[in-house]
């Protein structure tokens, strides 16, 4: 092992005096590496005058070896290798601060993540953990002390997507004093869950929790309500964004219109005939509508895409002529709106998947072949057949299907597990044999009933005759090889209980679409610098210590744009985020780390490579000087533009070239 002596620091603390903390991590690192041979080797390298070993370091006994090892060895650098410096840099920071010392006096060297977890041979295990402790230790001799900056915030708060979740979290920030943007790019707040009939397992009225919180929004004068609005572009940093909102045109003056629906009857299509998204196509409407009777706000809007004044200005206008208030106005345009806020709370929602996918489910080519949203609208009382489940023949079906996955837990298409389906199919097969007194039938991969009160939902759904058969459909056919199967859907399956393919004869297919990530969701991961999983759901920073936060600071998460989920779930997710955005702006301060980038102006020569490159923005020219400047409050420290730097005026705090020298000459004169 090759050694430069005793270095001496540049902060002014007099030469190194390191300790080094291998942390077992219970067995997660124990069981892998040698432990005692690499705290041996660790007391043998430069600089280092104790090397120690503990079951938990991230422990608070752990961390009180620190503080006592300072005080009684006049420690002033500490190396700890154990896990992610992700899950616990902070947690050993703040050890050294509570010691006395510069926080940035630390290295952690990964030897469960890059070690343990990935290496079988213990042997090899240990001396990839040796190499690595020896660059930490040489890099933190050359560590400097920095200082984090602070920086003021502004209070209001931005809620983008107003379902369950955008609503819950808009009350509860706004209920704390908080002024709040609520931006939903539909006419109207509620999302899904507005068009849904009944929630499981209490089988509550959806309209009856969801509208008076609607009615809360609207009148809550904490909370600015933009609907039919849209997120365009996003500048700034946690605690400072800067956000412009572009407000699209309903063709109607907002203060003026009274919800009376004069302009509907008026409108020159006597008859409906556009498809009303509201109820999924189920129905017809005109280009001036309502989307439904508790829109909140109650406005109408007037479709670009189907109206005659609009495309053609051929039309003879008899919407204006019935408004009595002149509410009407053909010649809005789009209006933008730009912002400040502290912190940002995501909640735009999902999609369901499209069954046309899977076309030997049938939907699209056979009639009453339907999804689940579907017949959410034909359950409901203010849905397109007041509540009665119908088939488009106007028949009332003897026999109904549901099959469960459709388009989730299938490598076609999502990997994943939709979490509501189990419950939303038990929900809808109780209420299709309650309001048609239909026999039905589940058919599923496995029942997953693992909430409270789901298991009990399920045992009373089996008790109304509902029958489970047990496996994945392969097709849904109109082909009839039995008497009784003449005029009917037939559903082909493997019952996997008994062994046996079976063939399933009902007048109605109901397809259990899974949940997918917005068709935008990428847009919207771009313009607002967080990341998405595989799935295309947006990234929480930690699936168990941060599930509500992003990797983008201010930015946080709610509802199924992170992941499925169900209702309560989606509310008590807004809650946690409401909650971590409040702990931001009532802070009245952020604080920057000091791992930022900085420019040597003697050896810049304003090429501006790294200002576009730059993905947060933090990078301008000084025109002056013909130099590049960083603006440390938008940096964060990625190090692009360091590595992207032809003439190497570009460095970065904690990752100095000094540095990661040392680090690399550590692990390779040991390798």
């Amino acid at each position: 092992m090759k050694s430069n002596g005793s270095r001496l620091s540049q902060t002014g603390q007099g030469e190194p005096r390191i300790a080094v903390y291998i942390c077992h991590c219970g067995m997660n690192i124990a069981s892998k590496v040698h432990i005692d041979q690499a705290r041996e080797f660790a007391e043998k390298l430069p600089d280092v005058v104790l090397a120690r070993d503990f079951k938990f370091m991230c422990s608070d006994p752990g961390q009180e070896l620190i503080l006592d090892d300072v005080k009684q060895h006049g420690v002033n650098r500490v190396v700890v290798a154990s896990c992610s410096p992700l899950l616990h840099e902070p947690t050993f920071r703040g050890a050294l601060v509570k010691a006395g010392l510069n926080p940035f006096y630390f290295q952690m060297a990964n030897i469960r993540e890059h070690v343990s977890w990935v290496t079988e041979d213990k042997d090899k295990a240990t001396e990839k953990s040796k190499a690595l402790i020896a660059g930490a230790v040489r890099r933190v001799a050359r560590a400097t002390a920095l200082e984090k900056k602070r920086v003021p915030v502004d209070c209001d708060v931005l809620v983008v997507g107003g379902g369950i979740a955008g609503i819950h979290a808009a009350l509860l920030m706004a209920d704390a004093g908080r002024k709040v943007y609520l931006v939903e790019r539909e006419p109207t707040i509620g999302g899904h869950m507005a068009q849904f009939d009944k929630t499981f397992p209490t089988l509550d009225c959806a309209a009856c929790i969801l509208t008076p919180k609607m009615s809360a929004v609207k009148n809550h004068p904490n909370i600015t309500l933009w609907t039919y609005s849209e997120v365009k572009q996003v500048s700034g940093f946690a605690g400072n964004f800067e956000v412009r909102v572009e407000r699209k045109p309903r063709y109607i003056k907002e203060d003026l219109c009274v919800g009376c629906n004069d302009c509907i009857e008026a409108c020159i299509f006597k008859q409906p005939k556009f498809a009303d998204e509201f109820n999924v196509g189920l129905s017809k409407r005109k280009p001036v509508y309502m989307p439904f009777p508790q829109a909140t706000p109650p406005l109408v809007v007037i479709d670009p895409a189907t109206c005659l004044e609009i495309l053609k200005g051929k039309c003879k206008k008899t919407c204006v002529d019935a408004c009595e208030r002149a509410a009407i106005d053909f010649n809005q345009k789009s209006e933008f709106k730009d912002i400040k806020v502290g912190a940002i709370v995501l909640a735009t929602g999902y999609k369901t998947f499209d069954p046309k996918r899977i076309p030997e489910y049938g939907y699209g080519k056979y009639p009453n072949v339907y999804t689940t949203l579907e017949v959410e609208r034909l359950v409901n009382a203010s849905g397109p057949t007041q509540g009665e489940v119908v088939l488009k023949d106007g028949t009332q079906p003897k026999s109904a299907a549901i099959i469960h996955c459709v388009g989730s837990r299938d490598r076609r298409f999502n990997r994943h597990c939709s979490s509501v389906c189990c419950m939303a199919s038990l929900k809808l097969a109780h209420l299709i044999h309650e309001r048609c007194g239909a026999q039905v039938y589940e058919f599923y991969i496995d029942m997953r009933a693992g909430f409270k009160g789901y298991e009990e939902f399920y045992d009373q759904v089996l008790s109304e005759g509902v029958q489970f058969i047990r496996g994945r459909p392969a097709e849904v056919t109109d082909w009839a090889v039995q008497p009784e199967e003449e005029g009917k859907l037939v559903v082909r399956v493997e019952d996997t209980l008994i062994g046996i393919p079976r063939r399933i004869p009902v007048d109605m297919v109901v397809l259990a679409v899974g949940i997918e990530a917005q068709e935008d969701a990428g847009e919207v991961q771009r313009r607002f610098g967080i990341s998405c999983s595989r799935d295309g759901f947006f990234l929480e920073r930690h699936p168990k210590l941060a599930p509500v936060n992003t990797f983008s600071d201010g930015i946080y998460l709610c509802g199924a744009c992170q992941g499925p989920k169900d209702i309560p779930e989606t509310v008590a997710q807004a809650g946690a985020a409401a909650g971590e955005a409040l702990a931001l702006v009532d802070r009245g301060h952020v604080e920057i780390e000091p791992n930022t980038a900085w420019i040597d102006a003697e050896v810049c020569s304003g090429c501006k490579t790294c200002i576009a490159l730059c993905p947060f923005k933090a990078i301008s020219r000084d025109e002056k000087r013909g130099v590049a400047v960083v603006n440390e409050a938008l940096c964060k420290g990625c190090g692009t533009c360091v590595g992207a730097c032809p003439s190497g005026a570009a460095q970065q705090h904690l990752f100095t070239n000094e540095q990661i020298y040392e680090e690399l000459e550590g692990v390779l004169s040991y390798v």
